[in-house]
Formats: structure tokens, C-alpha cells, sequence
């Protein structure tokens, strides 16, 4: 009987437990981003349509380039890429219509 009381009250000690360690854990670890940083990445291009860049990116894609895009504001793409795939993605973009 003692037994179907204890143990869930042990259950219930032992997740809080972890929830306090893994708050104290993590906390504060992560930098929030600034406005303007793209981290690794590089921008190659905004395009004003979500097809747009999805169209450079598919490209991009055919040529071994690897790429993002971000969407930071409505009616606004941007095309992200790698470093050292930067100087040849941007090649390839400036042919490409739709860009702002």
C-alpha cells in the first residue's frame, strides 16, 4: 500500500530534478542572433519572390552548390551560401532574374 504512494511521488522528485538540471545546463549557452548575421553563411542574393529563390537555389543546387534561403521580410528572399562557395555562386546569381 506504502509502495502506490511513494512511488510516484519519487517519479514525480526525480523529473524535477531533471528539468532543474538541464535548465541549469543549458542555460545561456546559445547567443541570440543579431540583425545582419548570417553565422557561416554568406548572402549571394535577394530576390523579391519566394519562387525566385527557390529557382536560384535549384540552380545553385545543379552546379554542387549548397544553399539556403531566408525569409526575413514579406515580398523578400535571400540566398545563402558556404564561403568558399561564395565567388561562384554570386556568378551564377547575377544572371539570374529577379533580383532586388
Amino acid at each position: 500500500m506504502a509502495y502506490d504512494v511513494v512511488a510516484p511521488l519519487v517519479a514525480v522528485a526525480v523529473l524535477a530534478g531533471l528539468v532543474l538540471f538541464t535548465r541549469w545546463a543549458f542555460a545561456g549557452r546559445a547567443a541570440p542572433a543579431r540583425p545582419g548575421d548570417d553565422g557561416l553563411l554568406t548572402r549571394v542574393a535577394t530576390l523579391a519572390r519566394r519562387e525566385s529563390a527557390l529557382q536560384l537555389r535549384a540552380v545553385l543546387s545543379d552546379a554542387g552548390i549548397r544553399s539556403t534561403v531566408r525569409f526575413p521580410a514579406a515580398h523578400r528572399a535571400e540566398v545563402l551560401v558556404f564561403p568558399e562557395d561564395a565567388d561562384r555562386a554570386r556568378a551564377l546569381a547575377a544572371s539570374f532574374p529577379g533580383r532586388t
